[in-house]
């Protein structure tokens, strides 16, 4: 009784080679407070992806404290800014809304909405969504809204997941403007029924590498230099592609991959961790493994993750060879 849906569960997931997509659109995510953390200039790095690596495609974030540093003030005009440089080269942009976004510590709301109770922040929060919405309805770069980053994924220095609120931010957006939302959820630890079921476009991670972190009391057992290891994920290709099938026979949605690992992870932030040890979950050669990797995997759209870490080791690491690896997928 038990083997057997093991066994089923296994064959399914584990067991196959996907068919390759026919056309791959390769994408790259960009964030400004991340390459603003590794202490150089943004607009340079930003304008590097799209003229140098001559990206065709960019997924982009809307910080809700960036974006408005005090109560119904606002401030766009860094986020005009990347959105003209894309127009101007006819590359369109995933934006991605709401509190949660990406990199660490993943929740960004401002400072002065820090002393409200939780429904009185998320009407806020709504009233920051319907500004950015209205601002940009007619902006054609935009191709598609990304609402928060993993929302129901416990992840981050972030309040409890709410399904319901996310709801009705998407009931939000799609009152304002007809572009389709996705969501995204871990590609890894994840069915994404749930989110898939909101979505327009479901999301996904694809990760091979990374590190674990010790929870809790573990720590004081399995006590080290770092407080956790470094693991391989054990999924193949088709652990993914049999995942995204699942979602189009229930709900006929096509999944894409919003963040395709294409940095290191390691136990501290990234600009923070000395080159060798970000040599253990990425290099040259696990750079060239990630793209076979995802180009097996059947999905037709990925986005990056890690052009700034590429920019960072070509200018100030003097290590161009993984910058110019990932030119030749443009």
């Amino acid at each position: 009784v038990i083997l057997i849906p093991v066994l089923v569960f296994f064959i399914y997931f584990f067991v196959g080679s996907p068919e390759p997509a026919k056309e791959i659109s390769w994408g790259v995510h960009f964030s400004k407070r991340h390459i603003q953390a590794f202490g150089m200039d943004w607009k340079k790095v930003y304008l590097s992806l799209l003229d140098d690596l001559k990206v065709s495609d960019l997924r982009l974030s809307a910080y809700w404290d960036l974006g408005e540093p005090s109560d119904d003030k606002y401030n766009f005009t860094d986020l005009d800014w990347q959105l003209e440089r894309a127009k101007e080269r006819g590359v369109p942009v995933l934006l991605v809304i709401g509190m949660k976004l990406p990199r660490w510590p993943e929740c960004y709301e401002p400072s002065w909405a820090s002393g409200l109770d939780k429904e009185e922040k998320q009407e806020k929060l709504l009233e920051w969504l319907e500004e950015l919405i209205l601002r940009y309805k007619d902006d054609q770069t935009i191709w598609a809204w990304q609402i928060e980053n993993e929302p129901l994924f416990r992840f981050g220095e972030c309040p409890a997941e709410d399904k319901e609120f996310l709801k009705r931010e998407v009931e939000l957006v799609r009152n304002l403007d007809d572009r389709p939302v996705v969501i995204t959820d871990s590609g890894e630890w994840s069915f994404w029924l749930t989110t898939a079921g909101i979505a327009d476009i479901p999301g996904a991670t694809m990760y091979q590498r990374a590190w674990f972190s010790f929870p809790g009391f573990f720590k004081t057992i399995f006590f080290n230099k770092w407080n956790g290891f470094y693991i391989r994920y054990p999924f193949p290709p088709r652990f993914y592609r049999a995942k995204a099938d699942l979602i189009n026979k229930i709900f006929g949605k096509e999944t894409i991959i919003t963040e395709l690992q294409a940095e290191p992870w390691g136990p501290v932030l990234l600009y923070n961790l000395p080159v060798e040890e970000q040599k253990r979950t990425m290099d040259l050669e696990k750079f060239k493994e990630v793209i076979e990797f995802a180009e097996k995997s059947g999905f037709s759209r990925f986005y990056l993750w890690g052009g700034e870490w590429w920019y960072w080791m070509k200018t100030v690491q003097n290590d161009p060879r993984i910058w110019d690896e990932a030119k030749k997928l443009w």
